[in-house]
């Protein structure tokens, strides 16, 4: 039963079975041991949001919960999913899934890992009143919907959920969990290496507030003491680890910054060890600075400008795609981002399988002259435009500051304001639609799948409060596909409605540029994770 296949170096699911073996992949085995005696090091890091797996999709605390928490899968280098807490998952009908957990993990805490632990987690994250950001990673899960009542006619407030768990959870023995999904999802065993699936001890749920500020996990390293607010935050090898990834090194240290120009200085004065991302406009000197430990990694992160579509200035389509024509994305990569950045007319990465260069067409297009047009036949734009984004790296002001100047100079939109906000705030700014106005939105693949982006950004409950039966139907129609190679072109339909609509536009694609000291070794970041585990110190 052969059930996963290479195409152009991604891998593809094809068949209606999916078992990925536990001794596939590069891991390796704990029993080779972490280095003893190693010391600290220290990574670069700006202020999380949260420390809850099922309530954060910041990068920042990703970084953080990838060092903590064992997932059920994870995605190697290559692309390709490997089991890490599981030890399988298959599926006969890619409706109802079976994921068996390895027997013998341990929580920071000495509990043991169970397929429990993982169903309450995922109940805690799908609970409608947890309001917890990956709530909607369970949508596709049987009993969702009673977990998240609708508010009744009339009224904003959502009545409570008389249930508190997804009838689609099924625990079968302590190391077997049943999925059952409300349609075929072929790709759901990709979704499983998202931070959202990791699992949760009990203790948790006795203060689940105390817990997101000291999160308990089942990885490698452990929280070693309090979560210093925009100071730091420490962990520390978890000698009860028996998983794939020992810890070579002793702990790290999350030195947490409001900038990372500041965060590239210390680099340089060997204050911090790892920077995973170097200022662009430092990036040539970064290169002759650091020789070999200059780290380039494509990347699936991507850049937009959204639009708020439920404010009636921005309603039109036209006037959207007038904006978008009227951004020189070459001139702002190059301006700002040192050249390093590649400017985008595709709402997915390169990497990503059904990636489509130009797929955009003549909307993502620097035109000032049909831009024009399109803005006055659309009826233009009066009063204040505000421009939103976050505190938490100045590049953002800066091609902000580009952006509005092309709008002005190209589009004659005069008065045109900046709302700065800080990071820790922002994305539950944009989930509560508090932005009237364009806004930086940022997305990091959490794996490797159109479904990815298009589901999670302009799907429903999206931040820019557009809707589309058309766009929604064809993406359930991709989910239900019989693989991922059938479901790409659907996928890619389901894209082209969003391009030609336009509530938010592409910019460009980052290529992660980072760097570390000469006091580590072992550094492997690839487009899926740091690899923290493998750093040693000399």
């Amino acid at each position: 039963m052969t059930v996963l296949t290479r195409t152009r170096g991604l891998a593809v699911l094809v068949a209606t079975v999916l078992v990925v073996s536990a001794c596939g992949g590069s891991e390796t085995p704990a029993a080779q041991g972490g280095q003893q005696g190693a010391k600290e090091f220290s990574v670069a890091l700006t202020e999380p949001d949260h420390l809850t797996p099922g309530n954060t999709s910041s990068s920042y605390s990703i970084t953080v919960l990838q060092a903590l928490f064992d997932l059920p899968v994870v995605i190697d280098a290559k692309g390709q999913p490997q089991m890490r807490a599981a030890e399988s998952v298959t599926s006969e009908d890619q409706k109802v899934w079976t994921i068996k957990i390895k027997p013998g993990q341990k929580f920071h805490n000495g509990e043991p890992v169970t397929a429990e632990s993982f169903a309450d987690a995922w109940n805690a994250a799908a609970y409608g009143p947890n309001a917890w950001t990956n709530n909607y990673y369970f949508e596709n899960v049987e009993g969702y919907d009673a977990l998240n009542p609708e508010a009744p006619e009339g009224s904003e407030e959502a009545p409570k959920p008389t249930v508190d768990k997804l009838s689609g959870l099924k625990v079968v023995d302590p190391n077997t969990l049943q999925v059952t999904l409300t349609a075929p999802f072929s790709q759901f065993p990709i979704t499983l290496a998202y931070t959202g699936f990791a699992p949760m001890p009990k203790a948790a749920f006795a203060d689940l507030a105390a817990y997101d500020v000291k999160p308990i996990g089942n990885g490698p390293f452990a929280l070693d003491g309090e979560w210093v607010r925009n100071r730091q935050i420490k962990v520390k090898r978890f000698e009860g680890y028996t998983g794939p990834r020992p810890a070579k090194s002793d702990s790290i240290n999350f030195k947490i910054y409001e900038s990372r120009d500041t965060a590239y200085v210390d680099l340089r004065a060997g204050k911090v060890d790892l920077i995973q991302t170097i200022p662009p406009a430092s990036v040539s000197e970064a290169k002759t600075l650091l020789g070999d430990r200059f780290v380039a990694t494509p990347s699936g992160t991507m850049d937009y400008l959204g639009f708020p579509v439920y404010d009636k200035r921005f309603a039109s389509a036209d006037l959207r795609k007038a904006i978008s024509m009227a951004i020189d994305r070459q001139a702002i990569v190059d301006a700002v981002f040192n050249g390093t950045f590649k400017p985008m007319s595709s709402l997915v990465a390169p990497l990503v399988p059904g990636y489509r260069e130009g797929a955009c067409g003549e909307a993502c297009v620097y035109d000032v002259a049909k831009a024009k047009a399109l803005f006055e036949a659309a009826g233009g734009f009066s009063g204040t435009m505000n421009l939103y984004f976050s505190n938490a790296d100045p590049s953002y002001e800066q091609w902000m500051t580009a952006v509005a100047n092309q709008l002005k100079d190209n589009l004659g939109i005069a008065d045109i304001q900046f709302r700065k906000v800080p990071a820790a705030d922002y994305l539950s700014t944009l989930r509560a639609h508090k932005q009237d106005g364009p806004y930086r939105n940022n997305w990091v693949m959490d794996y490797p799948s159109p479904q990815n982006y298009l589901q999670s950004m302009w799907g429903e409950g999206n931040r820019m409060g557009w809707e589309s039966k058309k766009f929604n139907d064809l993406i359930s129609q991709a989910n239900s596909a019989a693989g991922m190679e059938a479901s790409i072109p659907l996928y890619q339909q389901a894209e082209d409605v969003a391009l030609r609509e336009m509530p938010m536009a592409p910019l460009w694609n980052w290529q992660d540029q980072g760097g570390y000291s000469d006091r580590i070794t072992g550094v492997q970041i690839d487009a899926y994770s740091p690899n923290l585990d493998l750093i040693t110190v000399k």
